[in-house]
This record gives structure tokens, C-alpha cells and sequence, in this order.
């Protein structure tokens, strides 16, 4: 299996949105997993962002993308 990488879009293995990493790093200085994806997506049209340890991320599979 590949790792995961800044750019990569990704799900929790146990499923939900799919999310865009838009950083890499070592948050357990907050708290947070000390091998962290910084991840970003939508609901609906509001943006949302949270840190997940890779380690419950898998890549996701990449239909086609829309345009706005």
C-alpha cells in the first residue's frame, strides 16, 4: 500500500467524505496524532477541516470531479 501524501484524496476506513489532505504532520503537540493528516472537505457548502492519524485514512477512489 501507498502512503498517503499532501494532495491525496482520502475516507476514513470506515467510511464517510471523502476528504483532501492538505497537510502532513506531527500535531501531538496539540493534542492531536503525532502522525497526523491535516484533512479538509465539504458538507453541503461549508467547509469543514480536522487532523486524523493516518493510520485510520486509506486513499479513495477518484470518480470524476465537477468543475465549478
Amino acid at each position: 500500500m501507498s502512503e498517503i501524501a499532501k494532495g491525496d484524496v482520502v475516507q476514513l476506513k470506515s467510511g464517510g467524505p471523502k476528504m483532501t489532505v492538505q497537510d502532513l504532520g506531527d500535531y501531538g503537540f496539540s493534542g492531536g496524532p503525532k502522525n497526523g493528516a491535516y484533512c479538509v472537505w465539504f458538507e453541503k457548502n461549508k467547509a469543514e477541516e480536522k487532523v486524523f492519524d493516518v493510520a485510520v485514512l486509506v486513499k479513495a477512489a477518484i470518480g470524476s470531479v465537477t468543475a465549478l
